[in-house]
């Protein structure tokens, strides 16, 4: 079933905002991770809005699903969702990878309220989703683990280690996003070292796999309803994306957004400009 016009509007409108305040608190610092943060933007609104259970008053609920942000380094996107949601004070943004902040520049589980796994040494995240959510099963717990790696991430081996395991044990409660823009810091990924056909090789992994359009929210729906019915296999959606998304011509699937450099009035004028204000 389709999303209702009420539901993709709130899905729009979320990913706009969770764009703006990534945008501000990135050029408050004056560098950061742009492209890959905005690219993860819809996922991430749908996630918070509508495909996990979450309680932003009790953040460490037993009864949540867990979120690991694999690919660290796109943590400004996850906490203007966070800040967004209620998890923490909006004011918080502004001291993001600054001196004694609860945001550091990759997710610390230890200092920010909503972050379930410190990531960002980059490969490693998938095997902790996997293990969190073998440990939910040994508990019988309902919970749900959600995943989101990289494209230029999943060149690391420890990912198909993870898929063996994932795989072998059965784990239909882990749903995992692979961030497919395309680039990384070096380049583009199909000329540092390719990866596709992705979806092939996830399906020989024993995991359920399919492609969408990472900013359709129609298309996310469909991909995480699904996984939630599958019965013993872990599901990989791979998510076209466009990095930069949402940040002008300057930063839009430009491989330069990767880490670049951005001041608070470049930021202010960039929503103007590519978000409508």
């Amino acid at each position: 079933m389709a999303l209702l016009d009420s539901e993709k509007k709130e899905l729009i409108d979320f990913a706009r905002d969770i764009r703006k305040q990534t945008l501000l608190c990135i050029g408050t610092l004056g560098v950061g991770h742009i492209g890959g943060s905005l690219s993860i933007a819809d996922i991430l609104s749908y996630l918070y809005t509508k495909g996990m259970k979450v309680d932003s008053n009790n953040p460490s609920w037993e009864g949540r699903d867990y979120l690991v942000l694999s690919k660290g380094h796109s943590g400004p996107a996850l906490y203007s969702t966070l800040a967004l949601k209620g998890f923490f004070s909006m004011d918080l943004l502004s001291t993001l990878n600054k001196g004694g902040t609860l945001l550091p520049s990759h997710c610390d589980r230890t200092k920010t309220p909503g972050i379930d796994m410190t990531t960002g040494s980059l490969g490693q995240g998938l095997s902790a989703a996997s293990g969190i959510a073998l440990a939910h099963k040994l508990s019988k717990k309902p919970n749900f683990v959600f995943a989101i790696i990289g494209d230029g991430e999943s060149e690391e081996g420890q990912n198909w280690e993870a898929a063996m395991a994932a795989s072998h044990y059965g784990l239909d409660n882990l749903i995992a996003f692979t961030d497919n823009n395309k680039m990384q810091i070096d380049g583009l990924t199909k000329d540092v070292l390719g990866v596709e056909d992705l979806v092939a090789k996830w399906k020989a992994f024993g995991w359920n796999a399919v492609r969408i359009n990472g900013h359709d929210f129609d298309d996310i729906d469909r991909a995480v309803t699904d996984a939630k019915r599958q019965n013993g296999k872990p599901t990989m959606i791979i998510a076209d994306t466009v990095k930069g998304k949402g940040g002008g011509a300057r930063f839009e699937n430009q491989v330069s957004s990767h880490n670049a450099q951005l001041t608070l009035d470049e930021a202010k004028e960039i929503i103007k400009e590519a978000l409508n204000g």
